[in-house]
């Protein structure tokens, strides 16, 4: 795709948002089904076969099952590669390949609770992006700025979008 036919797609939608912003707010859910006795959650993603999501090995899981923290580092790594490639596109910056790796530091006593002073959750998430292109440093610095500033996983992460948990009863 190239930086006009990028634009093409994004403006109407970019005019659109700009006149009614309430157009612009959406609401994203996802579904999963408890599946109690094998500790697993079934992740219904419209896309494709049903994601079995569980423990991780250093949790108790035995490595069968999608671990909800390597989910949530794909899901970064699927929005920063997408909203890399975006801003590239636009940027008109050539780039002959690329990947994104991400990494993040958990310490499991915390999700298992054997400390209390062991954090649950990651304690840091470091994500690389490997470019072979012929962009001078300034180009590349600029296209990391933007990448992280509008890919929605990483400003969800950086900005905490603490999670509300609640309760509701159903009927049988």
């Amino acid at each position: 795709m190239t930086a006009d036919e990028l634009r093409t797609l994004q403006t109407p939608l970019k005019d659109r948002y700009r006149e009614d912003p309430s157009a612009a707010k959406a609401t994203i859910a996802v579904r999963g089904t408890l599946d109690l006795p094998r500790l697993a959650c079934l992740i219904e993603t419209g896309r494709g076969p049903v994601t079995e999501a569980g423990m991780h090995p250093l949790a108790g899981g035995d490595g069968t099952f999608a671990c909800s923290a390597d989910m949530l580092l794909e899901a970064l790594v699927g929005c920063a590669g997408v909203t890399l490639c975006a801003v590239a596109t636009a940027m008109s910056i050539p780039i002959a390949r690329g990947a994104v790796i991400a990494e993040g530091d958990l310490d499991f006593r915390g999700t298992l609770g054997v400390s209390k002073d062991a954090p649950v959750g990651f304690t840091a998430v470091r994500l690389r992006l490997e470019l072979k292109t012929d962009a001078d440093d300034s180009v590349l610095e600029k296209l990391a700025k933007l990448t992280e500033r509008y890919c929605v996983v990483a400003q969800s992460l950086s900005e905490a979008a603490r999670p509300v948990v609640t309760v509701q009863r159903v009927s049988p």
